[in-house]
């Protein structure tokens, strides 16, 4: 049984029946990261935030917004553009055509997907300034508020950024907004070793340039670096005075590599049914040796230290010595049977303790979190 709740008292409401009835709960959004995390669990009911939609409250001047969970990011990123301003996660699954496969505001937080501007803007954490979410008991609570700086003590919405919906379900969001830049360049070096590209890389990272994005594409043959400006005509020129050696790409050109990186793995889950993703965060000395070590197609947010590692077959799939890996993505199937976080961390006894103190009964996307919560 699905339900999709119109507003945020309704999913309340049904939170607190299905925990007064014992039952299990699969919360989504539209649902477009089902690969994504822990295999989905058997349950009696799914609850879908879509209808949660829209925009509660938006102040461009102070440059925060609050939305429904349920609203994606296609259609919010539309709705800032008109003041060019921008919520500079990048997610995938945000460019699908159908308005009821696009990547949901919610799931993105949920899920803390970010993608190639988190060297510049961070990540999900770094956004929400405040959200709203209702328990199990049928409560919502309210964490932050809509100011930019907020220091009121414990923000209980940072517990639910990545948990996968496995303690609570957010209903709203509000979010700092950042002015989009008056233009972007791009530009793009191709190398045949690993050495020439992370050396690149590296002349970028101690300089005093501040890309908005800087990406390494592991090809057949060798590796692209990509890397993303944003400013003035000014701020642009300078740019290209100090990295002379890269083709420059600029407008419609632009825009589809950016999308082609961003949106590469559903198009690779698209693509390869039995497919799996590797996720791996790790120091940025370290960076070329994760790539290296993986025989197969991969890319990485070389500012930022994450890589991805794209397996057709996930039974080939291989976790690096070199950091922390998950697998992101794989087939239901390979999820039930395999451990997908082999190395959670000192950190995870406390994890079991927060969510035994949400949901002790563990009735809410029960194994969401990589299998293991």
């Amino acid at each position: 049984m699905t339900i999709v709740p119109g507003s945020a008292e309704e999913l309340a409401e049904c939170l607190a029946e299905a925990n007064a009835r014992n039952r299990q709960v699969t919360v989504c959004g539209n649902s477009t990261k089902d690969r994504m995390g822990g295999p989905i669990s058997p349950s009696d009911v799914t609850i879908s935030t879509r209808a949660l939609n829209q925009v509660l409250q938006y102040n461009p001047r102070d440059l925060t917004i609050s939305v429904g969970a349920g609203i994606s990011y296609c259609e919010l990123s539309g709705i800032l553009a008109e003041h060019r301003q921008m919520i500079p996660l990048d997610p995938p699954f945000s460019d699908r055509a159908s308005i009821s496969q696009r990547a949901t505001i919610g799931g993105i937080v949920a899920a803390n997907t970010s993608g190639p501007r988190r060297r510049l803007y961070g990540s999900a954490r770094d956004m929400v300034i405040g959200m709203t979410f209702a328990t199990l008991e049928g409560k919502l609570i309210r964490a932050g508020g809509m100011v930019v700086k907020n220091v009121a003590g414990l923000d209980m919405g940072k517990l639910m950024i990545g948990s996968f919906g496995t303690l609570a379900v957010m209903t709203s969001l509000n979010f700092r907004l950042h002015p989009m830049p008056a233009g972007t360049r791009t530009f793009v070096q191709d190398f045949e070793q690993m050495a020439g590209v992370m050396a690149a890389r590296d002349e970028v990272l101690k300089s005093r340039l501040q890309p908005a994005a800087i990406d390494i594409l592991k090809m057949v043959g060798g590796y692209r670096l990509a890397i993303q400006a944003g400013g003035s005509p000014a701020v642009l020129d300078r740019y290209s005075r100090e990295l002379v050696r890269a083709r420059v790409r600029e407008g419609a050109e632009e825009d589809v590599l950016w999308r082609d990186i961003r949106e590469a793995t559903p198009q690779f889950l698209r693509e390869h049914e039995n497919g799996a993703v590797v996720r791996v965060s790790c120091l940025l000395s370290d960076l070329g040796r994760v790539l290296e070590a993986w025989p197969v197609q991969a890319s990485a947010r070389a500012g930022s230290g994450v890589c991805y590692g794209y397996f057709e077959q996930a039974a080939e799939l291989r976790h690096p010595a070199t950091g922390t890996s998950a697998v992101e993505f794989a087939p239901q199937g390979f999820r039930e049977s395999t451990e997908l976080w082999p190395r959670p961390g000192n950190d995870f006894a406390m994890m079991k303790k927060i969510k035994d103190m949400f949901d002790p009964r563990g009735l809410l996307n029960r194994g969401r979190l990589y299998g293991r919560i």
